[in-house]
């Protein structure tokens, strides 16, 4: 499986000056910790890491200190991570048909996550790892902070990363969104905005996404209870 990484997050809400994923978590950068996940993936072969060019001579040292045998290459990304991922999908070795794109600050996925996406990848277009959403939502008034309504949260899940998705569709999905100027958080949304399905695979409640120092604080705690866990 060839798998992308998109890696220009800055640290602003970290209340870093650097790339966050070059923070340390128990003693090595957050990056490290997401490399792992796919050095220890069974199906995994391929990683390109989509980032800045200011941040790749650390990305290369992060590479060598884990001593990856598996295929890495640096892409230079885009302003957005909608263009990172494009830039990333355009930079694809040409015999690539599927890929999954793994935000790196999802540094606590499992390799059994993404070899369980790439498994189910087999027999759909797209899909996203995800897991059910526990609290009752609220849609509010962005004007009024009124609350207009309250969906049933058992059709509602919250998308994590990885996704993953036909090469040739994807690739077709962002260069017209691109042409249409449409903006996107994730690349689930563009299928949906041509109709495409998108397959939900139980993501892993672990998995978040380290965005603020309260976040890095919980990665840690999860860290610490695995290697007891593996003691």
């Amino acid at each position: 499986m060839y798998l992308l990484i998109p890696a220009a997050g800055s640290g602003r809400r970290m209340g870093s000056s650097r790339n966050k994923l070059l923070l340390p978590l128990m003693g090595k950068p957050l990056l490290a910790w997401t490399l792992l996940a796919a050095k220890n993936s069974r199906h995994v072969h391929w990683i390109g890491i989509v980032g800045q060019p200011q941040d790749w001579q650390d990305f290369k040292e992060i590479v060598a200190d884990l001593g990856l045998t598996k295929s890495v290459r640096f892409i230079q990304g885009g302003t957005t991570r909608q263009e990172s991922v494009y830039q990333g999908l355009r930079e694809l070795p040409a015999v690539a048909e599927r890929v999954l794109i793994h935000d790196g600050a999802r540094c606590l996925a499992t390799p059994d996550l993404l070899d369980r996406c790439t498994e189910a990848l087999e027999d759909c277009i797209g899909l996203i790892a995800a897991i059910p959403v526990k609290d009752t939502i609220k849609v509010v008034n962005s004007t009024s902070h009124l609350i207009e309504s309250t969906p049933d949260r058992r059709n509602l899940w919250a998308a994590q990363t990885p996704q993953g998705f036909v090469v040739e569709q994807l690739l077709q999905c962002h260069t017209e969104g691109l042409r249409r100027g449409w903006e996107v958080t994730d690349d689930a949304a563009l299928f949906e905005q041509f109709n495409l399905p998108v397959k939900i695979v139980a993501g892993e409640e672990t998995n978040l996404k380290v965005t603020t120092p309260v976040d890095l604080a919980i990665a840690e705690l999860i860290l610490r209870k695995r290697m007891r866990d593996e003691e």
